[in-house]
């Protein structure tokens, strides 16, 4: 076997192994999986995640998928819990303590204190019968077969088994908190993310050049209004300013195509009625949406029914909003 199968195969087999590890999960989930949503959901405090070594680094991306999705929490270290950190643990807090074995030296050390205080402790743990499972009030099992370390000893298996319990919580959070994507957005208000979630059409919007021509305007008028704003497009506004069409580049090409006497042809001959358009409170994301949607680059904008502008698809490109 060539190096490049050998490293394919051994790649496609700890996606594998760990795929199946996660499904197994399924069959351990019970009431206290239940019951630990429900104590984190009427939880007054924070949810206080803590662990040690590579289910430390767990915790803390637990932490953060919370944060983000409307539970606070924060991660302690369980090393330096008993070093002064414990300071941090406040009496409406729950607590989760992730560790595999859950019979660790550091372990054995911080259950009883986190217990102190009456303090609901959840621990995510491969073994129930641990110092850990038996002390803890919910237990979450994250029992793996074995590890997909060729070896079998490098946590692969065991820390994804744990992140999807994280995960799993979360998400039943989010459903039982009716967290939505405007709730997600206050959350992420930078970057990308942040800009598709938050960025409103009338935020990117040049409100000066808004290419608009009358009915009755010469075609010669369309094609300078087109080309003086250069958007490819212009608007055909009637007397109480309302939209009643649009004229692209391409609606001309084709007139041009097809008419050699253009002295009678006016606006109104050559628009496209009831033109796709959006109003300028609404998200760039919808406005994204429309444009892939109906296979088109320019979207008109209005305000309270009131012709506003026009936004072009590389308007939101330069945004980053894909």
């Amino acid at each position: 076997m060539n190096t490049t199968n050998s490293i394919l195969n051994t790649a496609k087999n700890t996606l594998l192994s760990e795929s199946e590890s996660i499904k197994k999960l399924i069959s351990y989930l019970n009431n206290d999986f239940a019951d630990s949503v429900e104590t984190i959901l009427h939880c007054k405090g924070r949810v206080v995640v803590t662990g040690i070594g590579k289910s430390a680094l767990i915790g803390a991306k637990i932490v953060a998928t919370f944060n983000s999705t409307g539970t606070p929490s924060l991660f302690m270290h369980a090393s330096e819990a008993v070093h002064g950190d414990l300071g941090l643990l406040q009496s409406d807090d729950c607590i989760i303590c992730i560790s595999n074995s859950g019979n660790s030296p550091e372990i054995k050390v911080l259950t009883p204190l986190l217990k102190r205080y009456g303090n609901k402790v959840i621990a995510i743990t491969a073994n129930e019968n641990s110092f850990l499972g038996k002390n803890a009030d919910f237990v979450l099992l994250s029992k793996v077969d074995r590890e997909a370390d060729p070896n079998n000893l490098a946590p692969m298996n065991s820390t994804t088994a744990q992140l999807v319990l994280g995960d799993a919580l979360a998400a039943c959070l989010i459903e039982m908190r009716k967290f939505g994507p405007d709730d997600f957005a206050k959350y992420h208000p930078g970057g990308a993310l942040g800009k598709k979630l938050l960025l409103l059409v009338k935020d990117i919007l040049n409100n000066q050049n808004k290419p608009e021509v009358s009915p009755k305007s010469s075609i010669k008028d369309v094609i300078v209004e087109i080309s003086e704003k250069r958007l490819g497009v212009t608007a055909v506004i009637d007397d109480n300013k309302s939209i009643i069409g649009i004229i692209t580049d391409g609606d001309l090409r084709r007139m041009l195509q097809t008419n050699s006497d253009l002295t009678n042809i006016t606006a109104k001959d050559i628009m496209s009625a009831n033109p796709k358009s959006i109003e300028s409170d609404q998200h760039v994301s919808k406005a994204l949406s429309i444009l892939e949607d109906n296979a088109i680059t320019q979207l008109l904008v209005t305000e309270n029914n009131n012709y506003k502008g026009v936004i072009h698809l590389h308007d939101i490109l330069k945004e980053g909003i894909l």
